[in-house]
């Protein structure tokens, strides 16, 4: 306990040094507006923004390679996912259809513990993943990396499934179950007690609390503010744009979001993957087909498309600083979208109904695929064949309105159901990073009731400050705290890599002999 306070207390102290440098740029930023008067939208951006600045310069330090200079984090997961890959034998390959088997049920125990069904789990994970960084991320890859970085955004989500399922099958296998039958698991408890195990709780203690105030920054910042800030542009540019009820005034739709989403989540996991369950399903199901009827309507210039994306990989335009340029802008959007490494899914997935960690496991690895290697590709290739790339938008400013005019150009109502789409993927994300930030809250400051609705009360707030902070400054925050996750994540995942080898070849073992049987 004494390790965890005095870690939170430097905690504290950085984030408290960001908030004075922020107090004295809004003081200046202030005084060169004398003759405007700020709206509150104005005031949140005058603190957010420099404290924003402080925190991602600190997480995203870069290394030099070559002529080039690359954020370290980015080298971090890259590596980690390479190397889980080759390690556990192509898992991502090797057990794609049985994580198809088990989704669908066929290997259900219903005598096993857990909250949720493997399907559930799945959906309460994806909406975590699947958000505005599907609509939006993928905008800002191709507005500033070009065609290209579609293709390495493919590559870091092949290689991504293999991250996923050795964290998901991790935070299955060290959860607590608590004496109300819910349970609390991830990267907290798999690094605390994994690492006991090998002698060096010392270490895991240490990367346990980093990774749950990484986790509770987080779900504030990229699992909140990103996905509601993202969803007032676009609510926004269908209503009217600078003649909207909502322009300048963004916390108006915040404080609603906030009621809304403080309504789901009081009901735990449960009553949040009543939600997931049948919004994920839905919307990715109304925004696959419309990407479709979008590809399929320009099917003669598919191939364009993908010459384009391919050869932009390698050859790119000397524009984002070549081909290592437009991999860091690929890789980097696509770990934010499906946040393979980061830890965040093993949450959701330790609360799946099954006494088989290898099983959630290889569930967990369809995320990257139906994330990245799917969702995001469509929008891409929305992007590309609609030519509307090449009307580069100012950084992270007017991400959605790319995608939406995309869409727009060949289905003419489509921005207004991108809007509701975008609206609800926000929600869904909300609510399940929500649940995640809880988990990490409560490994520090104790399971109570009190502590949970503190929790959720500080959630909701910053869900007003994401809807009025600018694009640009919230995408950075968001950023930073996710990408932060992956520091001591990744470090745990390379410790425990060879028992979770040893745990996959007993699986695939049993599974072969029918000691684990089939249910359906």
């Amino acid at each position: 306990m004494k390790l965890k306070n005095t870690l939170i207390l430097f905690i504290l102290f950085i984030l408290s040094t960001s908030v004075g440098y922020a107090q004295e740029d809004s003081t200046l930023i202030q005084s060169s507006n004398k003759a405007k008067v700020l709206t509150i939208d104005d005031q949140i951006n005058a603190v957010m923004t420099p404290a924003t600045k402080v925190i991602s310069d600190v997480v995203f330090f870069e290394v030099g390679a070559g002529k080039y200079v690359v954020p370290f984090v980015l080298v971090w997961l890259i590596l980690g996912a390479l190397v889980f890959t080759i390690y556990m034998g192509f898992i991502n390959l090797t057990g794609f259809k049985h994580a198809l088997d088990v989704v669908a049920g066929k290997f259900d125990n219903p005598d096993d513990s857990g909250e949720v069904s493997h399907f559930q789990a799945l959906t309460a994970a994806l909406s975590g993943t699947v958000g505005v960084g599907n609509i939006a991320g993928v905008a800002i890859a191709i507005s500033l990396g070009g065609p290209g970085a579609t293709f390495w955004m493919i590559i870091a989500g092949f290689l991504g499934m293999s991250s996923k399922f050795v964290e998901c099958t991790l935070g299955l296998k060290y959860r607590k179950k608590n004496a109300d039958g819910s349970v609390s698991g991830g990267p907290m408890y798999y690094l605390d007690k994994g690492l006991e195990k090998r002698g060096i709780g010392w270490l895991g203690k240490i990367l346990a609390v980093f990774f749950a105030i990484a986790c509770i920054g987080g779900s504030f910042g990229g699992g909140n503010m990103v996905q509601v800030n993202q969803a007032t542009q676009q609510l926004i540019n269908v209503t009217g744009g600078e003649s909207s009820i909502f322009f300048n005034q963004g916390w108006l739709f915040g404080v609603m979001m906030a009621l809304l989403v403080g309504f789901i989540i009081i009901g735990g996991i449960k009553g949040i993957v009543k939600v997931t369950d049948k919004i994920v399903p839905l919307m990715v199901g109304v925004y696959v087909i419309a990407a479709l009827v979008v590809i399929f309507g320009n099917i003669t210039q598919i191939p364009t498309a993908f010459s384009q994306i391919i050869s932009g990989a390698f050859t790119p335009e000397a524009g984002y600083g070549g081909m290592i340029g437009v991999l860091i802008m690929g890789f980097r959007r696509a770990a934010f979208s499906n946040e393979a490494g980061i830890g965040s899914a093993s949450i959701a997935h330790s609360a799946a109904k099954t006494d088989e960690p290898v099983s959630e496991g290889i569930v967990a690895l369809l995320e990257p695929f139906i994330d990245t290697v799917v969702i995001c590709t469509m929008t891409a290739l929305v992007i590309v064949i609609t030519g509307e790339y090449q009307n580069q938008v100012s950084g992270n400013q007017e991400a959605i309105s790319l995608t939406s005019r995309a869409f727009g150009s060949v289905i003419s109502w489509f921005p207004v159901v991108l809007s509701i789409a975008v609206i609800l993927f926000a929600l869904s994300t909300m609510v399940s990073w929500s649940y995640y930030g809880l988990k990490a809250w409560t490994y520090i400051f104790g399971e109570s009731q009190v502590s949970d609705l503190i929790y959720k009360f500080i959630f909701c707030v910053f869900i007003v400050i994401g809807s009025a902070i600018n694009a640009t400054s919230v995408f950075d925050f968001g950023d930073a705290m996710i990408f932060a996750m992956c520091f001591p994540n990744v470090l745990g995942l390379y410790i425990l890599a060879p028992e979770v080898r040893r745990d996959l070849k007993s699986y695939m073992a049993r599974i072969k002999n029918g000691e684990i049987k089939r249910f359906s």
